[in-house]
């Protein structure tokens, strides 16, 4: 406990304090403390100072959940009190806990938050694949700023459309982010996450289901609104799983018509169908609006698991998995090659024929 805090301490008992099992109260020039189970009575200023220092991490938790953390905002207060895994532990256990760091898991986030003697916290913010490299051997930053680029391209240079996707590049950390910059730094990786966490928590996300959220749509995207319920069911399974965003579906086709595709797991809900769903999902709606026929393709039994075989590779994003010399995979680069050599026409087309109903 430091000068600063215990001058904030004094000011504040003429209120009285109460918190997280922490009670001090003023009478005229004495003071009352509480803590827990223990009593201390008719202090004088002297003797409330040896009692605060003798219980420290009680005085400089009250301090840094008052007077450090911008109490304002519920939301950031309860995401940074769940960062510590802190429901039941009094500041003494919690703080032995922070030495060590306690890491919780935010999308691909893995943020570590730790302590020092003052109960000052401090937040490093790295790629859950590089939690346990040093951070000497990580890209280092400390300017929220500087996630905005990295959430701008994959590992391999790709662009990604969709922040929320499992696909933010590693190699990277903020060692030692106050709380405020831990903030922004969450915000520009992933934006409004903590206040729809929040929401959900207490009850009060505003969800728009995919019948609100096709209704409303103008101009190109007007058609969704035609795409069946079916089509939407396929739509979540192919667009909203863990494997394709670190959300967590939360949206149904109705409030009272649930989809039956898994919604994930993720930590933090997502709302809405989101700006990528929609606009695949005009290009579905034009498909799906083909009649359906049947043509007569000639393939041995091979071949047609091998083209399943490319299609789930494809949708499962393993293509770059396929070594060239793995030509037991039906995805194999020469494998396809082959195929195409074999079932293609002079038009570079699958030789299909209609048959006629």
């Amino acid at each position: 406990m430091n000068a600063p805090q215990f001058d904030a301490l004094l000011s504040a008992a003429e209120d009285g304090i109460e918190f997280e099992g922490l009670l001090v109260e003023q009478h005229g020039d004495e003071y009352a403390v509480h803590i827990l189970d223990e009593e201390y009575t008719e202090l004088a200023e002297s003797e409330l100072h040896e009692v605060a220092t003798d219980h420290s991490p009680y005085v400089t938790d009250w301090y840094y959940w008052t007077h450090v953390v911008d109490t304002t905002k519920a939301d950031r207060l309860a995401f940074l009190q769940w960062l510590e895994d802190a429901d039941g532990l009094s500041p003494p256990e919690r703080y032995t806990k922070l030495d060590d760091g306690v890491t919780c898991h935010w999308g691909e986030l893995a943020i570590t938050t730790t302590v020092d003697e003052d109960g000052i916290r401090q937040y490093d913010v790295r790629h859950v694949n590089d939690i346990d490299h040093d951070a000497a051997d990580l890209d280092t930053y400390d300017d929220p700023l500087s996630a905005r680029d990295l959430t701008t391209y994959d590992d391999d240079g790709r662009y990604r459309p969709l922040k929320t996707a499992p696909t933010l590049q590693s190699g990277w950390t903020f060692p030692a982010l106050d709380a405020p910059d831990l903030l922004q730094t969450i915000e520009y990786i992933y934006p409004a996450t903590v206040p729809n966490w929040q929401r959900e928590r207490e009850g009060e996300l505003d969800i728009s289901h995919w019948r609100d959220t096709a209704e409303r749509q103008t101009g190109i995207y007007e058609i969704i609104e035609e795409i069946d319920r079916e089509a939407v069911e396929w739509i979540a399974e192919a667009c909203c799983v863990d494997s394709q965003c670190t959300k967590r579906r939360e949206w149904q086709y109705a409030e009272d018509d649930h989809l039956a595709a898994d919604g994930g797991d993720g930590e933090y809900p997502c709302r809405e169908p989101c700006s990528l769903v929609v606009a695949a999902a005009r290009k579905w709606t034009t498909l799906e609006n083909e009649s359906e026929k049947t043509f007569q393709v000639d393939l041995t039994l091979s071949e047609l698991r091998q083209i399943e075989e490319i299609i789930d590779t494809v949708a499962e994003g393993r293509v770059d998995e396929i070594r060239e010399a793995d030509v037991y995979e039906g995805a194999n680069r020469y494998r396809a090659r082959y195929l195409r050599a074999k079932r293609f026409d002079e038009d570079g087309e699958l030789a299909a024929h209609e048959v006629e109903e």
